[in-house]
């Protein structure tokens, strides 16, 4: 089963991939967890490029070429191997990052940004997307938390990209219907019960999965 969390920056999504880890190897399943940009050795060169602050020159197309590539070498590398091995693969972000975050944060051209990780993702859909949906206002005060000189080049966005990233969430939500949206302003376990019961719901995962 792959599974992927998706949300504004500080939404939560690396506690509840952890959670849900956990979870899982208790039910004794196998899992792989994997973080975008990042994952391979190659990939995760590209991480340090593309969060590096002190590239706040680099352009919206080289951005988004950069997420991509990086997102290639982890779904042939790592995603699709380990599918065919009947692994569990929670990945902490995906291709509907670079959509939203892209194509509605940096204003490129949608249809091409969205061909483009059809393009990257080689078939590997994830069966169900937990989109953590927290408001900008969050972001703010969960941001203020963290010492600035910690931040990475997205991470020091300004109010409108947040916006508009969470404006292309809301639009993949209605798109995809497996995407599953939660508050992401609710108590941590509150949100993990319910990722726990759209997983026991899934059709193909339901039968197996201990109560």
């Amino acid at each position: 089963m792959f599974i992927t969390f998706e949300g504004l920056d500080f939404c939560g999504k690396s506690t509840q991939v952890k959670l849900l880890r956990n979870y899982l190897v208790r039910q004794g399943k196998d899992v792989k967890l994997i973080r975008e940009p990042g994952g391979t050795k190659i990939s995760e060169k590209v991480r340090e490029i593309l969060l590096d602050k002190n590239n706040l020159e680099m352009s919206p197309e080289t951005e988004l070429l950069l997420f991509t590539a990086s997102r290639i070498q982890l779904v042939k590398e790592v995603i699709i191997p380990n599918l065919k091995k009947d692994v569990f693969v929670i990945s902490d972000r995906f291709h509907h990052s670079s959509i939203a975050y892209q194509g509605f944060g940096r204003g490129l051209d949608l249809d091409f940004v969205e061909s483009l990780q059809s393009f990257a993702i080689q078939g590997a859909l994830p069966d169900i997307t937990f989109l953590l949906d927290i408001s900008v206002e969050e972001v703010n005060k969960r941001k203020e938390e963290f010492e600035h000189q910690n931040l990475d080049r997205i991470e020091l966005s300004k109010n409108r990209f947040y916006e508009n990233v969470r404006e292309g969430y809301l639009y993949l939500e209605k798109k995809e219907l497996y995407i599953k949206r939660i508050d992401g302003s609710l108590p941590i376990d509150t949100i993990h019960r319910q990722i726990i019961s759209e997983i026991k719901k899934f059709k193909t995962n339901a039968d197996y999965l201990n109560e």
